[in-house]
C-alpha cells in the first residue's frame, strides 16, 4: 500500500496563511445557504467537562459543496487566563471526502477565533441596520478584537466603546485596534457606557452555564444589534426578553445545549442563520427592532475555512508534511 501522507500547519503557519475576513464572510454565507437546502451533515457537538464551567468538544461536519470534512477537538477553560493560557484551544483533522483518508492537521485556534467573528458579521448583514456607525465591545480579548474587524467589513463605523474587567486588557485593546483599523476607540469605565451608545454590541466573555449578567434591561438602545458570542452570559432575563427577534446559527444545537442546563431563560429563537441567508425567514423589517444574534459556533464553518486553509497551504508550499 502507498504511503499516506498529511500535511501539518502549525498555530504560526495557519496565521500566515490567514485567510481576509471578507472572504470567510462569503464563504460562510455559502456554508450556510448550503445548510439551508439540508446539503450538509453535521451532528450535534458532544463533550465532557473536566472543570466546572470548562469544555472539551468533538465538533464534525462535511460540507460537500465545498468538499469539507473533519473534526475539530477545542477547549475552552475560563481559568486558563490565570495560568497565562489562552481561553480556547484546539486542534483540527481535515479529511478527503472521497477517501476517508486524514489529509491534514492544524491548530484550530485561528479558525475558531476568525471563523466566529465573520458568522457574527453575518449575522449582522441580515440583522442590523446598514448605516450603524457605533460598536460596543464587552470584554476585549480575543472575540473582542475578531469581531469587531469583521463588523468593520461590512458597516461603516466611526467609533467604538470598549469595556473589559480588567483595565490593562482594555486600554491595549483601544490603542491596537484604532491604530489597526484607524477608529476613534474609546475605553469606559463601566459597561452600561459601552452599550447605550452603540448600534452593534459584542459580549465575548468566557461562557458560564449559570449566567452572570451585567447587562439590564433598556441600556440597549431600540435599532441595535447584539451578538451574544458568550451565549445568555452576560445578558440579564429582563434584557434578553426586549429583543424583538432572536436568532442563532442552529437550532438543534442550542436545544442540545438547554438540555444539560444552559439558556433557562432565554426567548425562543426566531430563526436559525441558515433561515435568514436563504431568504426562508426575513431579518430585521423594522429600524426600531432590537435583535440578538447567539450563534453557538459551528463544526461546518471550522471545516469551510480549514478546507480553503489547506488550499491555500498546498498554492503556497506551507507546512510540514508527515507520514501516516
Amino acid at each position: 500500500m502507498e504511503q499516506h501522507q498529511l500535511l501539518y500547519l502549525s498555530r504560526a503557519q495557519v496565521e500566515e496563511i490567514a485567510l481576509g475576513l471578507p472572504a470567510m464572510i462569503d464563504l460562510l454565507e455559502t456554508v450556510f445557504t448550503e445548510k439551508a437546502h439540508g446539503r450538509t451533515e453535521m451532528p450535534p457537538k458532544p463533550g465532557i467537562h473536566t472543570r466546572p464551567d470548562a469544555f472539551l468538544h468533538a465538533m464534525l461536519a462535511h460540507v460537500p459543496a465545498l468538499n469539507a470534512a473533519g473534526i475539530k477537538w477545542v477547549g475552552g477553560y475560563p481559568a486558563n487566563k490565570e495560568k497565562g493560557l489562552p481561553y480556547i484551544s484546539g486542534i483540527l483533522i481535515l479529511n478527503d471526502d472521497e477517501t476517508g483518508f486524514p489529509i491534514a492537521v492544524m491548530d484550530s485556534t485561528w479558525i475558531t477565533a476568525y471563523r466566529t467573528a465573520a458568522a457574527t458579521a453575518l449575522s449582522a448583514k441580515y440583522l442590523a441596520r446598514p448605516d450603524s456607525k457605533t460598536a460596543g465591545i464587552i470584554a476585549c480579548g480575543v472575540q473582542g478584537r475578531t469581531n469587531l474587524e469583521a463588523l468593520n467589513c461590512l458597516f461603516p463605523l466611526e467609533r467604538v466603546y470598549a469595556y473589559d474587567v480588567v483595565p490593562e486588557v482594555q486600554a491595549k485593546f483601544v490603542k491596537e485596534m484604532s491604530e489597526k483599523l484607524g477608529l476613534e476607540v474609546i475605553g469606559v469605565s463601566e459597561p452600561k457606557q459601552a452599550v447605550i451608545n452603540s448600534d452593534l454590541v459584542v459580549t465575548s466573555s468566557p461562557i458560564y452555564r449559570i449566567p452572570r449578567p451585567i447587562i439590564e434591561k433598556d441600556w440597549l438602545q431600540k435599532g441595535a444589534f447584539a451578538s451574544a458570542v458568550d451565549f445568555d452570559t452576560l445578558w440579564s432575563t429582563q434584557a434578553l426578553q426586549q429583543f424583538d427577534k432572536l436568532s442563532t446559527d442552529d437550532l438543534a444545537q442550542m436545544a442540545y445545549y438547554a438540555s444539560i442546563g444552559y439558556f433557562v431563560n432565554l426567548p425562543n429563537p426566531y430563526a436559525e442563520l441558515a433561515d435568514l441567508v436563504s431568504g426562508k425567514k426575513p431579518g430585521r423589517q423594522h429600524a426600531d427592532e432590537r435583535i440578538m444574534a447567539m450563534n453557538l459556533g459551528l463544526a461546518l464553518e471550522d471545516m469551510a475555512v480549514a478546507r480553503q486553509i489547506y488550499l491555500e497551504a498546498l498554492d503556497k508550499h506551507i507546512g510540514t508534511w508527515l507520514p501516516l
